[in-house]
């Protein structure tokens, strides 16, 4: 009689060791497996039997062209371990008010490839089309990969666990089942939930290494949002929002940022960070000063790098906004990291030095302002926040994601690969134990039973 050691759902103490050891991995590896034991506190037995598992699920490979000892040297060889980045991949939707991004990542959140979907109108009608595309979409950016799941974010308030978008106001949303609606679309297990919490996750496992300590996010877009995360945790309040920054009350306006601001927000109150901040606001400033033909994104970015005055004037305007506003953030919070996501100071640390300066004239603690950093992703940002809800859990409970009913089963594991060289310091070449004929709809076969969903 043989005594299965496969991992089994539900198994919370070796999904924790499990997590330990794939998240070592992915902070230092490659990595042998006895600093592996060294580095989580668990025996060199706990560590190979994770490893064991972690490479049959896809999350991990070895690296023998890396081996050290043998040949000569006491003890077998060292097989060093590593996060392996051509197996597996997420899925990741971000839906935004002008186009939604559709994105593939590998399991270090690097986009391997992404797409931009314009949309027109609001309200859960503007969904109908995308849904009908997603399969074909998503099957046209894995390639030859195994897509995992599919993360989905979105702006205002969303809850993880009920994947519902329960208000996005630019959107006209109330109450939209969205993971239910995911799920139907393209049978791959789906989460959901606020970009700006995402993008803190993945900030997080990929990113500074204060923000394991505390940070701050500030998202500013069409919709302005924040998320705020201690010791590795990203805060979720009670329903479900973090909290809601866009109605934080600030001075100025992107025309005048020493002038109190005259337009109401949609909550009846004047000076709320979202109207005077956000996206829709500065475009459309732009297009009333003639910078632009009407409130257009890649029209003013043109502007501020052909180095229009006005345009540049405009968005300067609103980053002294931005660092009055995260002035007052960090005084009450005081994290270890700020992190901002704005277009512009994406595209210009210069515009990022302005929120800076702000932050330091405004900040009450005297924080020095280099704790205030901009999203490191550029034009990846959205792709990576839409699958950071997949890669937060795989990387939290890897066992548990992939062999969980809502994964599929365990019967058929996918064949572990190992990759090796022919000597030290020559090109790579994989070695696949599994036959190599080509497949034209590669699925992970812990989630295989869910393909038949697709249309």
């Amino acid at each position: 009689m043989t005594t299965s050691t496969a991992p089994r759902p539900g198994d919370d103490r070796r999904d924790a060791n499990a997590s330990a050891v794939l998240r070592t991995v992915l902070d230092h590896g490659p990595i042998a497996r006895s600093r592996v034991a060294a580095l989580t506190g668990l025996s060199a037995s706990a560590v190979s039997r994770q490893a064991v598992d972690l490479v049959r699920l896809g999350l991990l490979y070895e690296r023998p062209e890396l081996a050290v000892g043998g040949s000569g040297s006491l003890g077998r060889p060292q097989l060093p371990l590593d996060v392996d980045p051509d197996r597996l991949a997420v899925a990741g939707l971000h839906i935004g008010l002008p186009f939604t991004t559709v994105a593939l990542l590998d399991l270090r959140g690097r986009v391997l490839r992404r797409k931009e979907v314009p949309h027109r109108g609001t309200g859960p009608e503007l969904l109908e089309p995308l849904l009908a595309r997603l399969p074909r979409l998503i099957d046209t950016l894995r390639g030859d990969r195994a897509v995992v799941g599919l993360g989905a974010v979105t702006g205002g308030s969303v809850d993880p666990a009920s994947g519902v978008v329960h208000r996005h106001d630019p959107l006209g949303w109330r109450n939209v089942p969205l993971r239910e609606l995911l799920v139907n679309a393209t049978g791959l297990p789906v989460q959901v939930d606020n970009h700006a919490r995402a993008l803190t996750q993945a900030e997080i496992l990929f990113g500074h290494p204060a923000a394991r300590r505390s940070m701050v996010q500030l998202f500013v877009g069409h919709v302005v949002d924040a998320a705020l995360a201690v010791a590795g945790t990203v805060h979720l309040g009670p329903p479900s929002p973090t909290g809601d920054l866009g109605h934080l009350p600030v001075s100025g306006t992107v025309t005048d940022p020493e002038a109190d601001s005259r337009e109401r927000c949609p909550c009846g109150r004047l000076g709320c960070l979202s109207v005077a901040a956000s996206d829709t606001t500065l475009f459309a400033a732009a297009a009333a000063e003639g910078v632009t033909d009407g409130p257009d994104r890649a029209q003013l970015i043109a502007a501020v790098r052909r180095g229009d005055p006005t345009a540049n004037r405009l968005v300067r305007n609103r980053a002294r906004i931005i660092g009055r506003a995260l002035a007052l953030l960090a005084d009450v919070v005081n994290p270890d990291l700020v992190v901002l996501t704005e277009t512009f100071a994406l595209l210009d640390p210069a515009h990022l030095d302005v929120v800076r300066d702000e932050f330091a004239l405004r900040s009450h603690l005297h924080r020095d302002a280099g704790l205030l950093i901009a999203q490191q992703r550029g034009r990846d940002v959205l792709a990576v926040a839409a699958g950071a809800p997949v890669l937060g859990e795989l990387y939290a409970r890897p066992v548990d994601a992939l062999t969980s009913p809502r994964s599929g089963s365990v019967d058929a594991p996918a064949s572990p690969r190992t990759r090796s060289v022919d000597a030290p310091g020559s090109p790579r070449t994989r070695r696949v134990s599994a036959p190599t004929a080509p497949r034209t709809r590669p699925v992970h076969p812990l989630t295989a039973p869910r393909a038949a969903h697709h249309p």
